[in-house]
């Protein structure tokens, strides 16, 4: 699907800032005037003008807050985090060690923070214990009456960031009735910015003590606890209930059964290119994003060394080993995971459903960007038939 860009990649980003409006997360005319300005294929100019937006829509929220109008404040705020984590996506250059990158990534945490204090049930920052350190998270309560209700755990994928996952998924999980505790494993937002925790292959390792922290909840329903992950979040989560085993139900957004095809992809096009690697990524802004994002977020040193690193990720052997209901959602147009969907849902001997969005419906996009509310309607209504059995 073909949004403002002739740019694949611009043309993604720019329709998965937009779709979040759908939340609140962004306005349509603001994603419009904001993107006229950026030519495209130009990352620089990408990153000065939705940072410009950002900031001139949280002025708007920090005005509206001083003054005492709460809502107005909370959705520039929510507007203001989306932009600024739009702003910072393409400066994977050298994050570590990049002030506008974490300028721009601190500024999207704050104003989401600040959001989520006035949210109708304000959320709840928590830290999940982990190893020897914390992963960052927030609990999204559907109500405040304290009583049980069914729970998600909610991930996100390659470059998802905590604050993100308000209008990728708990929004919508809200109003119908579900809790959410989303967080940040390695290798994502903060848990790899601020934390320098890398991605693992064995995500059991990190939703086990995810488990752990909601089971001791009270507002939790032990029986009705599921897992969602989204993009490469789909390999991660379908990893984890190989192994823990006390979630309900599985979201994959989408099913993802091997990631090492989609870098063996790119090293096979810098084979066979004049110049290799550096020939690539300086010609592809999509193959300079995935391999830039990887070094950081795997904490390889070079892109062999992903390629290589990204043959651990695969869930050959262990899809029979999951019990729990499964739903495998497919994106026709799927730029990154072409088929993956329907191998893991082949490999898989548990209950299980999958559901394709194709282009006519709005949904053909790489984890249907642009049409949340149609998968979060299939999804959560898969759910509900699911604990009703």
């Amino acid at each position: 699907m073909k949004f403002l860009y002739d740019n694949e990649s611009f043309s993604f980003e720019a329709l998965r800032a937009a779709g979040y409006a759908t939340y609140g997360g962004a306005e349509l005319g603001e994603v419009l005037v904001t993107c006229r300005l950026i030519p495209d294929g130009d990352e620089e100019a990408w990153s000065a003008q939705w940072a410009a937006t950002a900031a001139r829509v949280e002025r708007i929220g920090r005005d509206a807050l001083t003054a005492g109008h709460r809502v107005s404040a909370r959705e520039a705020l929510l507007r203001a985090s989306n932009y600024y984590r739009t702003a910072d996506f393409y400066r994977r250059a050298d994050p570590a060690n990049d002030t506008e990158s974490a300028r721009l990534a601190k500024a999207s945490r704050l104003a989401f923070a600040d959001a989520a204090a006035l949210l109708d049930v304000p959320a709840r920052a928590v830290r999940i214990p982990y190893e020897d350190t914390t992963l960052p998270g927030y609990l999204f309560l559907a109500d405040d009456s304290g009583e049980p209700r069914p729970t998600v755990l909610y991930h996100g994928g390659y470059d998802s960031t905590l604050e993100e996952a308000y209008f990728a998924l708990a929004a919508g999980a809200l109003r119908r009735g579900f809790h959410v505790l989303a967080f940040d494993g390695p290798g994502q937002g903060s848990a790899v910015r601020e934390q320098g925790l890398h991605f693992r292959p064995d995500w059991e390792a990190v939703v086990t003590p995810v488990v752990d922290f909601a089971l001791a909840l009270p507002e939790v329903d032990t029986d009705r606890l599921t897992l969602i992950g989204t993009s490469l979040g789909g390999y991660l989560a379908a990893r984890a209930v190989a192994f823990e085993h006390r979630i309900a139900a599985c979201v994959l957004h989408d099913g993802v059964y091997d990631v090492h095809p989609t870098f063996q992809a790119v090293a096979r096009t810098a084979a066979e290119t004049p110049g290799g690697w550096e020939a690539v990524l300086a010609q592809s802004v999509s193959a300079r994003w995935l391999v830039r994002n990887g070094l950081w977020t795997l904490g390889v040193p070079d892109a062999d060394g992903l390629v290589e690193a990204s043959k651990a990720y695969t869930m050959e052997g262990l899809a029979e080993r999951i019990t729990c209901p499964m739903l495998v959602l497919e994106a026709e147009n799927d730029q990154f995971f072409t088929g993956q969907p329907q191998r893991i849902f082949d490999a898989l001997t548990c209950p299980k459903e999958l559901i394709a969005f194709p282009e006519s419906e709005g949904g053909g996009e790489h984890c249907h960007e642009g049409a949340v509310a149609l998968w979060h309607q299939r999804t959560f209504d898969w759910l509900g038939t699911v604990f009703a059995a």
